[in-house]
């Protein structure tokens, strides 16, 4: 029997220490979500929402540049400590730093009147913040391959990573929403910038404090090949690799529904006033999400994963147009849309647990697939590209969703140094609409490139049994080699 199969290379706490840097990561990244960070940018910062519709459009575009190329140049380090870990290593400290500066801008800029000089800062800040958390977020991606060449150590890695930062992010919403109220509903007697500044400084502290955990516990088990591919080489595998394409194709389609985020924020503070009524609707789904992970070993037996990725797409899509008909009439009524939105996050939050193992580790088997083909193993720009035309496609659906909000007659006006939003007749009820149907239908079109997706089944376990016995070879080899040395 292959030894590969035999022994577990990542203990319990390293995958913790793994879990625990993804939920740093998660604290981080929750308050510049697409929906916060229009809300941010339009009401905290006071700036145009066509100025930040085109600025989330050109952040998708530097995306196009930044995560492939970044990718590349992660695909060709080596060092002793690997090629992933020594970015893991250097990047939370620049990532603490652009991450205050992004949130800090408001309180910085107080004495500023100039709008130009505001969208100025906005542009710097956030395209410096994505450039670094690119460089941390590749890697760390990436590790979830590397860190073993077992599956089961990798859906362990993973699990943890999705349980644990799940919980984090939990965390930061509600710190984050529990200040915003307090800031607006005069509990605290701070402004909603000094919200943000705050939110910014705990988030470099304690979030990039645990992200740093990555760079210093965990480790690259998987051989790399001595040679450095080049950038162009790096695309040409890629562009061979049509299991990672495919799925590259249905994170786009599947994007579109980042309208949810963006309406998500904007219902709770403008419809029903109330932004950390989110955490009470949040409750049952996060319970739920939770209670799910004991029933993954057992639903991955029932089903593979393109099967699960399917039902992904067909749940959301259900539940959503059930939702929007329960509330149709009631979306601004609390007793109605509490229970309705309930129901919604706890299917949603099933279903998304389970995708969030699945999808990471259909990535790792498409880029096992392209080192049994080449050679070679790709994780920087496997992982870089499938992020980045997720978040290509997600910009470009959260600068349509801040572009449509003085459409559906949503704008603000500064009263007494605040920003108060003036709304229209049906402004309500197209919230609603674009937070509850739109997205889960949008959502819907990534299912369609899954039915041309065939990494599954006896073809899937060759692989990884050719793959354990070549590995094994090549650690035969290089030990022959140093015994003759």
């Amino acid at each position: 029997m292959s030894t590969v199969t035999e022994k577990h290379y990542v203990r319990y706490g390293e995958a913790l220490a793994y879990g625990f840097a993804a939920g740093g990561k998660s604290f981080v990244t929750t308050p510049t979500q697409s929906g916060y960070l229009s809300l941010f940018f339009t009401k905290v910062f006071g700036l145009p929402s066509g100025a930040v519709s085109f600025m989330m459009l050109l952040s998708g575009l530097w995306d196009a540049v930044n995560d492939p190329l970044i990718g590349s140049v992660v695909d060709k380090t080596r060092t002793g400590y690997g090629k992933l870990r020594p970015w893991l290593i250097v990047t939370p400290l620049p990532f603490a730093v652009l991450t205050v500066a992004l949130f800090g801008g408001p309180s910085f800029l107080s004495g500023v009147s100039s709008v130009g000089v505001k969208i100025a800062y906005m542009y710097v800040s956030y395209i410096l913040w994505e450039l670094c958390f690119t460089f941390a977020d590749v890697p760390f991606n990436g590790m979830t391959t590397a860190v073993s060449p077992l599956p089961a150590d990798r859906t362990r890695v993973i699990s943890f990573s999705t349980f644990i930062s799940g919980i984090v992010a939990g965390a930061a919403q509600t710190l984050l929403l529990s200040l915003m109220d307090a800031s607006e509903k005069g509990v605290w007697n701070v402004s909603l910038q000094t919200v943000f500044l705050l939110i910014g400084v705990i988030s470099a502290a304690f979030g990039c404090g645990l992200f740093s955990l990555a760079g210093i516990f965990t480790k690259e088990r998987v051989v790399q090949s001595a040679r450095q591919p080049g950038i162009m080489e790096g695309f040409r595998v890629l562009i061979r690799n049509k299991p990672l394409l495919l799925i590259v194709l249905s994170n786009m389609l599947m994007s579109a529904g980042g309208l949810y985020n963006v309406f998500t924020t904007y219902y709770f503070a403008e419809v029903l006033q109330l932004n950390s009524l989110k955490l009470l609707i949040d409750i049952p789904g996060g319970a739920v999400g939770v209670g799910t992970y004991p029933f993954i070993p057992a639903i991955k037996r029932k089903f593979d994963n393109k099967q699960l990725m399917i039902i992904h797409f067909v749940s959301k899509a259900a539940i959503g147009i059930v939702c929007f008909l329960i509330g149709f009439r009631q979306y601004a009524n609390k007793f109605v849309a509490v229970p309705v939105l309930m129901l919604l996050n706890i299917v949603i939050s099933i279903v998304h647990t389970v995708r969030n193992i699945i999808s990471t580790e259909m990535i790792g088997d498409t880029i096992d697939y392209m080192e049994l083909k080449t050679g070679e193993r790709n994780e920087g720009v496997s992982f870089a590209v499938s992020s980045f035309f997720g978040k290509l496609t997600s910009s470009v659906s959260t600068s349509i969703a801040t572009a449509v909000l003085p459409l559906i007659g949503l704008t603000y006006q500064t009263v007494d140094g605040k920003q108060i939003a003036v709304k229209g007749e049906k402004t309500d009820f197209y919230i609603w609409m674009f937070y509850v149907l739109v997205p889960q239908l949008l959502n819907a079109l990534g299912i369609i490139p899954f039915f041309w997706y065939d990494l599954t089944g006896k073809r899937l376990e060759n692989i990884r049994r050719e793959l354990a016995e070549r590995r094994e070879r090549m650690v035969a080899q290089i030990s022959e080699t140093e015994a003759e040395v």
